[in-house]
């Protein structure tokens, strides 16, 4: 083997896993997830010999309401999809149609990256509940559904328990309620979405009468459709880059091996 034979090959083996480690460093640029909010406690442990700290992360506890096609359900019947939720009411006269038509734009318009077939979005899953169950039955929830032409299948208008409701919003979504001020005959509410995640771990706060920020909801509910379960780690997790450097080196031994031997014969 010549030396520009030689110089060829290993040009030939390097641009692909030079190439490899910048998109690798590139690809912790592009598309940052979303962040952690609300955490419960921190504890310190050690790992590999190094005292870090381990978040433990506020997990929505579980519901039981009962959602516009009246069957009664809770976390279990969600499963680990991802979850936007806001509050509303069906006779509210301001903020919550418009809320309710933005959720609407979500659910039409997010889909599965599927080139072909079935593109619903299955992976995530839309509640709206309401902070005056005592009048928004379940034919007024069927009745405001119908208007907006929502889709049951994977988005639950709810009512319930307003203690528990409240308590939901208040002491677990950590939303700050507020005082319709007469406009909405003084019921409190918010014109925030919650994104939660497959943990129910809550992962953003957007205003959903803000059209950008929607967008930049709709963005993190694929980021998050993306991210790996940090507790289910594949064999070469984190090995990668050491696995392009082995085979690397590899290559190159086996081009010096086979260099010599033609040059000893």
């Amino acid at each position: 083997m010549n030396k520009k034979a030689f110089l060829g090959l290993l040009v030939a083996v390097a641009i692909p896993l030079v190439s490899y480690l910048i998109m690798r460093s590139l690809g912790k640029d592009i598309g940052v997830m979303p962040r952690h909010f609300i955490y419960d406690t921190v504890h310190s442990v050690t790992k590999n010999g190094k005292l870090e700290n381990d978040t433990v992360w506020h997990k929505i506890p579980d519901f039981s309401f009962v959602n516009q096609l009246h069957d009664t359900v809770g976390w279990k019947d969600i499963g680990d999809k991802i979850v936007v939720a806001d509050f509303f009411f069906t006779r509210c006269p301001t903020i919550c149609p418009k809320l309710t038509l933005n959720m609407k734009l979500l659910q039409d318009h997010i889909r599965t990256s599927e080139k072909v077939g079935d593109r619903f979005p299955r992976f995530v899953q839309f509640l709206s509940f309401s902070v005056d169950p005592e009048r928004d039955d379940v034919p007024a929830l069927k009745h405001w559904a119908d208007r907006f032409q929502i889709n049951p299948e994977n988005w639950w208008l709810l009512t319930g328990n307003k203690k528990e409701i409240y308590d939901l919003s208040i002491n677990h979504f950590k939303l700050g309620l507020v005082d319709g001020k007469g406009i909405d005959t003084g019921f409190f509410h918010t014109d925030y979405m919650v994104l939660i995640d497959k943990n129910r771990n809550i992962r953003g706060y957007y205003h959903g009468l803000d059209t950008t920020e929607v967008q930049q909801l709709a963005r993190d509910i694929v980021l998050l459709s993306l991210e790996k379960d940090p507790n289910r780690k594949g064999v070469f997790a984190g090995k990668l880059e050491m696995l392009a450097v082995i085979f690397f080196i590899t290559i190159i031994g086996i081009v010096l091996l086979v260099y010599l031997l033609k040059r000893y014969k």
